[in-house]
């Protein structure tokens, strides 16, 4: 294996990202002084402005030095107490991870177990909360884009679940891997407090967790017992408010944040999600053409950041992604949990093209030739330019030049 001179080969992994020169440049900044007042010249208008990608007016925006487990942690201890109880239904890897760390913290964790493939029962949800008349779900736990298998759940159909039972239960999403990506809609989904992080949509380097919390979330510190302190709200909120953070913040990643909204905002939210989209598709033609089939059980939960897909019987999918990352110097993502073995992904999100699209279907279709898979060459390329071209004008890359 000869490494690149260049270090260029994107990653098609679903996060981190690939990174735009823009950005890496924009984090590429001299130490400063955090608690100068000119500080908060930079971090007020971006946590201004990361309202307009979540669709948020009310409530506030709390960003910490972590990955998005870290606000995952930071939403759980800020809003409830050791033996509340949480619903949540287990579809995938990273719903799974958030059980556990429910059950670290004490919580009393009611599991709705669906199959790998499928989104958030919101029809059982109704069920369960319907019975609960007195009110002992105090959360309900929702992911909404299953990075393990492509899936991406119905956020406003588990909303009006709620809704129709009258419940009072807050409701939490996991929005890491969809956010500034596709669509997101704080407000009108009811949504009360939603996790994300910079190294997926936003482009950037892992390291920030953002954390969107609704005025209802908000009122819920009062009363939450777990303890906090590195993530407690309320410290970052009382040091926010003068333009400060209340320990070292991660400047670069804040400069970046400032660069990566200024891109997200002059392509428009709108054209991003599109262009998502678009590029979705045409991987989701290629993989028609391999003649293999997504992990994802129905368009309507497709992802347009991440697809998963199954390999045929016989081969294992932990193979050929290693088998690509040693001939060809590209990544993929690899089966997680239920998955590994079975699936491979494609991570289609962030600085992303159809021409880099492209570029990650041909190496993996010669991954899979060089290990003698049921593939032609060239199939699912051609179906992916087919699909490319007659859909329309190419869509303008976030950090891309100006046209």
């Amino acid at each position: 294996r000869t490494l690149l001179m260049n270090g260029q080969n994107p990653i098609f992994i679903p996060g981190p990202t690939n990174i735009p020169d823009r950005l890496r440049a924009a984090m590429n900044v001299q130490s400063s002084d955090h608690r100068a007042p000119d500080f908060k010249d930079l971090l007020q208008p971006v946590l201004r402005d990361v309202r307009k990608v979540f669709k948020m007016k009310g409530g506030e925006i709390i960003t910490f030095p972590a990955s998005g487990t870290g606000g995952w942690e930071a939403s759980i201890t800020n809003t409830l107490s050791p033996g509340d109880k949480v619903l949540v239904a287990r579809y995938g890897m990273f719903s799974h991870r958030w059980i556990d760390l429910c059950q670290r913290h004490g919580l009393d964790v009611e599991v709705l177990e669906c199959e790998w493939g499928e989104g958030a029962p919101a029809d059982r949800f109704a069920d369960r909360l319907a019975s609960d008349e007195a009110g002992l779900i105090k959360a309900v736990l929702v992911t909404h884009n299953e990075t393990a298998t492509g899936v991406r759940s119905d956020i406003a159909a588990v909303r009006t679940a709620l809704d129709a039972s009258d419940h009072q239960a807050l409701l939490f999403v996991d929005c890491v891997s969809s956010l500034g990506s596709m669509d997101f809609r704080m407000d009108e989904w009811g949504v009360d407090l939603a996790v994300s992080g910079s190294q997926k949509g936003f482009m950037l380097n892992t390291g920030m967790a953002i954390v969107a919390v609704s005025d209802k979330a908000l009122s819920a510190m009062e009363t939450a017992r777990c303890a906090r302190c590195f993530f407690d709200f309320r410290d970052m909120l009382a040091a926010n408010q003068v333009g400060g953070y209340p320990y070292t913040p991660p400047l670069q990643l804040i400069h970046g944040l400032r660069e990566s909204l200024d891109m997200l905002l002059a392509e428009g939210l709108e054209n991003v999600f599109q262009r998502h989209f678009r590029i979705a598709e045409g991987v989701r033609q290629a993989v028609a053409a391999w003649g293999m089939t997504l992990c994802a059980r129905a368009p309507e939960l497709y992802s347009d950041t991440v697809s998963a897909i199954y390999v045929p019987e016989g081969f294992d999918s932990n193979s050929l992604t290693d088998h690509a990352f040693s001939r060809y110097e590209v990544s993929f993502g690899v089966g997680l949990g239920e998955m590994s073995g079975k699936a491979f992904r494609i991570g289609h999100l962030g600085s992303m093209s159809e021409v880099m699209a492209l570029s990650g279907l041909a190496a993996m279709e010669m991954a899979m030739k060089d290990l003698d898979y049921p593939v032609s060459l060239g199939s699912g390329v051609a179906a992916a330019q087919e699909y490319y071209r007659q859909s329309g004008a190419a869509p303008q890359i976030a950090g891309g030049q100006a046209r």
